[in-house]
């Protein structure tokens, strides 16, 4: 059913295989309305949408029986791919509605969903305990009740995935659904999440099921904004669906790349979308229900292009590097984008060994980075020598043939081989001259000034390294540059600072 094609940090570029068709993801589903819509689903998909969902409980309510004949494609008027809803948010909007587990799934099976949502009970943001676990319960109990009418399997059945903030609750819900049977998991709940900004919130939300299930297509409910997009990607979710394009604007918000701004409050039009191209002045003179329309197009524009974005920023390996641009957009963003490092596992699993492009550092946040975690990991299972000498990294690489090096075996003489000869490169640390050529310790960039600008974690993570190395002698080289830092360097270790001579007699 899913075949993964390409992968970085928890990401993928993968196809979904559905009765309706095959689905590249990660892709975003525009929600149509089944019955109202202010930009048709035919124009959805000539706007380069391969994909759409719609809600099967408004849409039976609406259309009764003849839906069943009709189907839910012809029903929307779009030809493609149709993932529906089960009526969980109505659930979540107004508390409860008058529809069973079995009659959604005799409804979606007889409309003919490609991608279909079982019915469950939302967790919401609540903070009681006791109240998330009761929904989590429920959701468990509506799955079982979904399977045993379930008979057509050419529907790819999404179970829902409840527990809200309550992070072991959603890895219950999340294994509970697996142990069903379930191919494919859908994370409840986190609409509201986004609303509020709280991004920190989500990615402990999503890490949390991806952690039980890294495999499986997951879906991501509500994730419609220019911002959630690449961290949703780089989190592994596959798919997610949001009505934010027309809901933004019939609040007259306008979607850029970094956010929303409202119409009102814009000088230029910062795109060049066949909407834009007509100008401001024209947009505003609109009467109401064309402009919003025409907003609404503009803004599937920009969520088209973000997740155009961020795939070929996934494909060319460099995912991590355009989510640290996102992150400067909003602190918000910027604060849970932080928290990745704290899933490193997860997301160091998807991101490949060798990139056909250099690694570009910039700040601390990159210390996090999946590929220099990496490095740190592997120097535990190098040979150590019983000494080590450690100078500071140059822009010669790899650091085997700089003129460092050569000084230093001159140095050392016929006593070189009782040395582990290593050079300091932020952010990696400690990096073995032996192993200085292999991908990406001579494959980077960084900006003059790092490392005094991350000299804090870099002496950290030096610390630690020699700590586990079990040295009888540790020497820091003083080659005339560098010197506050290395002096730093020694002192931390309680190492001997030395110059090229001091080196000769050590």
């Amino acid at each position: 059913m899913f075949e993964v094609r390409e992968t970085d940090l928890a990401g993928r570029i993968g196809r979904l295989r559905t009765k309706g068709g095959t689905l590249e993801t990660p892709a975003l589903l525009p929600v149509i309305h089944p019955y109202r819509q202010e930009v048709e689903a035919g124009l959805v998909k000539e706007l380069g949408f391969e994909a759409v969902m719609t809600n099967a409980y408004l849409a039976y309510k609406h259309y009764g029986p003849e839906l069943l004949e009709k189907g839910i494609h012809k029903a929307i008027g779009f030809d493609g791919v149709v993932m529906t809803d089960s009526g969980g948010y109505q659930v979540l909007e107004y508390g409860d509605i008058d529809i069973t587990p079995e009659e959604v799934v005799r409804i979606e099976e007889g409309m003919g969903s490609d991608l279909a949502v079982l019915l469950d009970r939302p967790t919401g943001l609540t903070r009681d305990r006791a109240e998330a676990e009761w929904t989590v319960s429920e959701t468990i109990g509506l799955a079982k009740r979904s399977l045993k009418v379930i008979r057509r399997r050419d529907i790819v059945w999404v179970a829902p995935v409840q527990g809200g903030v309550f992070e072991d609750l959603v890895k219950l819900s999340a294994r509970e659904a697996l142990d069903l049977g379930f191919e494919m998991l859908a994370l409840g709940s986190p609409t509201e999440v986004m609303e509020s900004y709280r991004f920190d919130m989500l990615v402990r939300m999503v890490m949390a099921a991806k952690s039980v299930s890294p495999f499986e297509p997951f879906h991501l409910f509500g994730a419609g904004h220019p911002l959630t997009i690449p961290l949703a990607v780089a989190m592994g979710c596959d798919t997610f669906d949001s009505a934010s394009y027309i809901l933004y604007a019939k609040d007259g918000r306008y979607m850029t790349d970094w956010g929303t701004v409202r119409l009102e409050e814009l000088n230029y039009l910062p795109c060049s979308c066949p909407v834009c191209s007509k100008g401001l002045e024209e947009l505003m003179d609109m009467d109401e229900e064309e402009r919003v329309r025409n907003l609404a197009i503009h803004n599937l524009y920009v969520l088209k292009k973000e997740v155009e974005a961020t795939k070929e920023a996934l494909s060319e390996g460099r995912l991590w590097e355009y989510l640290m641009l996102k992150a400067r957009a909003h602190p918000r963003l910027y604060r849970a984008v932080k928290l990745l490092s704290d899933y490193v596992d997860l997301l160091e699993d998807g991101t490949p060994s060798f990139k056909p492009r250099a690694l570009f550092f910039f700040d601390e946040l990159d210390y996090g980075r999946p590929e220099v975690v990496r490095h740190r990991r592997r120097l535990d299972w190098m040979r150590k020598r019983e000494k080590l000498v450690l100078a500071l990294g140059t822009g010669e690489r790899p650091f085997y043939g700089s003129k460092v090096h050569r000084e230093i075996l001159k140095a050392l003489g016929d006593r070189a081989g009782e040395f582990q000869i290593s050079f300091i490169l932020p952010p990696f640390g400690v990096v073995p001259v032996e192993v200085s050529d292999v991908y990406p310790l001579s494959q980077n960039e960084a900006p003059e000034g790092y490392l005094e600008e991350t000299a804090k974690l870099l002496i950290s993570s030096i610390r630690e390294y020699v700590e586990s190395g079990g040295f009888s002698k540790v020497l820091v080289l003083d080659t005339g540059s560098g010197g506050e830092f290395l002096s730093a360097i020694s002192s931390a270790l309680k190492a001997e600072l030395v110059d090229l001579k001091g080196l000769a007699q050590a």
